[in-house]
């Protein structure tokens, strides 16, 4: 019987369409670290935020499939940020605490591993070249829920910190939907979105998830693909 990885999330992680490409969710390059029996339900969705994803029954239909030795993925926050839209605002040390709970307890009710994942750092330099804060106090809210709950996480904001600094401003654009008018055919004129994800940052993001479940080990490490050591690229190709 295979193990199944449920991700529950927005659309740094949802499964991308060809009419999307090069745009690509972490959720869809995970499964290149993964042993082949170990899939991913991959339930993120474009725009959703705890809040959105839980009143549409999207989690109701997770709990409804999961089972014993599967594990839930979660990873929210670039939506609940969101003030303006109240279908889909939380606020951090309130209701998206409350909300991160619920999906724990879905997994935990049968017999899953909840696994937390504070949000994809935004590429946001500022004139010094240093990265912007965007997200605020919501992984804060994450690292605090998981401690409280006993719950792993995989701090994502604070790693994708550390390789955009090191990586720098210019850089790092190859990772992000970030490029000039010609390059694809999807996006004639060019794109300015330092959000989401091309193929090549799904990868290194995605490698960065795998890197913590090896150190978690145990069931998480598990998942992994085993093979001989090599560190994660984020070299800038030629």
């Amino acid at each position: 019987m295979s193990t199944r990885i449920y991700y529950a999330g927005d659309s740094i992680v949802a499964q991308k369409s060809i009419y999307a490409y090069p745009e690509t969710g972490i959720g869809q390059a995970l499964p290149l670290y993964f042993k082949q029996e170990c899939k991913i339900q991959n339930h993120a969705i474009n725009g959703r935020s705890t809040k959105s994803f839980i009143d549409e029954s999207r989690l109701a239909a997770i709990y409804n499939d999961i089972r014993e030795g599967d594990f839930l993925f979660i990873q929210f926050g670039h939506n609940d940020e969101k003030k303006e839209d109240p279908t889909r605002y939380t606020d951090p040390f309130g209701e998206y605490q409350v909300n991160l709970e619920k999906f724990i307890n879905v997994a935990r009710n049968r017999k899953a591993y909840p696994v937390l994942l504070t949000p994809l750092c935004r590429r946001h330099f500022d004139e010094n070249g240093a990265l912007k804060d965007t997200h605020g106090d919501y992984p804060e809210a994450v690292r605090q829920t998981g401690a409280r709950l006993n719950v792993p996480v995989i701090d994502l904001c604070e790693l994708s910190r550390q390789v955009l600094t090191e990586t720098g401003d210019e850089n790092s654009k190859k990772w992000f939907m970030n490029f000039p008018a010609g390059l694809y055919d999807n996006y004639p004129e060019g794109k300015a979105d330092n959000s989401h994800l091309r193929y090549e940052g799904a990868i290194v993001f995605a490698g960065l998830i795998a890197k913590e479940l090896k150190k978690l080990g145990g069931v998480y490490a598990e998942l992994l693909l085993e093979g001989p050591e090599k560190p994660l690229s984020t070299a800038v190709e030629p």
